[in-house]
């Protein structure tokens, strides 16, 4: 029976997508949940599953198409293989038998050469260009000698062939390769532009000594694992920092909206993240309601969505702080761009020891630079490092923290 398979309903921030992949192609067999499909918006990568088994009847809206919410992206034929995924199996099979054939008589299986690109799959074809290898050179393994993006990776994956000489390159030849951006590379893009140009942001800096909280976290860093299955970071004591300087100063947690001054009564904090699509910024909700350990397995647990790229529209939605810990790359100091329209935004950095003067002598001391980036429109200087220095206080002594001192 065909069925019609459509594309997800998308929120209401998000208008439209982008096919990204096909991970299956017509009269390809599919197994229900199976993926079949990545649409690409401008936040997240949205997956379509295979409502049942059976096979892809037909693709209507092709990779790099632009499809809306619950658009009918391909028909789907449900139960047994059709007739072309069964002659591709049963070619499949003849194919494998002749070549064990061959090679059980003496001689080389035979491949079927690749046709050219233009013949191929989208998919395969992306595949292709993106890894600047020519269709030529791919030995193809689908039917009629197709070359499926399986084939792509293999060729890819094979070490070079030894060369009886080093090759000659002529002076001047150099070879670059252009891809489009993806839409989320390009929503980054367009939200640090102008972040840059429609805030009178401004950076104000300072340094803490992290050793108290070294120390703290090796003395009870195992009790704290084995007590609540997390383990004990830095970023849960940056959070919790953050959080009480954000009550001693409401500005620093505002947003401005038009000509208005939004003041936010709870503290939404988005921690950023590095992903292979791109920057993306999950948010902790209510982070003075939170223990450390809650923090530190919100964290972890956003990670790994932003890692397989299972991250969805409301992980990134508000937010009304940010901290980016630019320390995890070996930055050693930088200036943090606004993730709009929040107001301010808290850069960490990397730990180095330092020589620092303790009482009129000479320490090595582990310290960390610290960075505010905020907008000067709502948020004077005097803010700005009273919210700073207070953060610099907390981690200095733990225990106020925990005392709410």
């Amino acid at each position: 029976m065909a069925t019609e398979i459509k594309a997800p309903v998308f929120p209401e921030s998000v208008a439209d997508g982008t096919i990204a992949t096909w991970h299956k192609q017509p009269g390809e067999a599919v197994s229900r949940d199976e993926v079949i499909c990545d649409i690409e918006t401008d936040k997240v990568v949205l997956e379509v599953v295979a409502p049942a088994d059976g096979t892809i009847a037909s693709i209507i809206k092709n990779e790099g198409d632009t499809v809306l919410s619950s658009e009918v992206i391909a028909q789907f034929e449900e139960g047994a293989l059709s007739g072309a995924a069964e002659t591709q199996a049963v070619q499949s099979e003849a194919n494998v038998e002749q070549a064990a054939a061959k090679t059980e008589a003496g001689n080389a299986p035979v491949v079927e050469r690749a046709q050219p690109v233009s013949d191929q799959a989208p998919a395969v074809r992306k595949a292709l260009t993106e890894s600047g290898i020519a269709a030529s050179d791919v030995s193809g393994t689908g039917r009629g000698g197709r070359i499926t993006k399986e084939d792509v990776a293999n060729h890819q994956a094979k070490p070079a062939a030894p060369a009886a000489a080093p090759l000659s390159v002529a002076v001047g030849e150099r070879v670059e390769k252009r891809v489009p951006m993806t839409r989320l590379r390009k929503r980054v893009a367009e939200r640090l532009l102008a972040a840059t140009q429609e805030t009178a942001m401004l950076t104000t800096f300072n340094e803490v000594n992290m050793k108290p909280i070294m120390e703290m976290r090796n003395q009870y860093k195992d009790a704290f694992e084995k007590r609540h299955g997390a383990r004990l970071g830095f970023m849960s004591f940056f959070v919790k920092a953050a959080t009480e300087a954000l009550k001693r100063y409401p500005a620093v947690n505002a947003s401005i909206d038009g000509e208005d001054i939004v003041y936010h009564g709870f503290y939404d904090i988005g921690v950023a993240v590095s992903s292979d699509r791109g920057l993306v910024v999950p948010v902790l909700r209510d982070t003075d309601r939170m223990n450390y350990a809650e923090v530190e397995n919100g964290i972890r647990a956003y990670a790994g969505k932003a890692r397989d790229g299972k991250l969805g529209i409301e992980d990134m939605t508000g937010g009304t702080f940010t901290i980016t810990n630019g320390g995890t790359f070996g930055s050693l100091l930088s200036t943090p761009i606004l993730n709009t329209p929040q107001t301010a935004i808290l850069g960490m950095h990397k730990i180095q020891e330092r020589p620092m003067a303790v009482n009129g002598q000479v320490e090595i001391l582990p310290m960390m630079y610290l960075a505010l980036s905020y907008d000067h429109r709502l948020i004077d200087g005097k803010e700005a490092v009273g919210f700073l220095v207070t953060i610099k206080e907390l981690l200095e002594e733990p225990a106020r923290l925990i005392l709410d001192l």
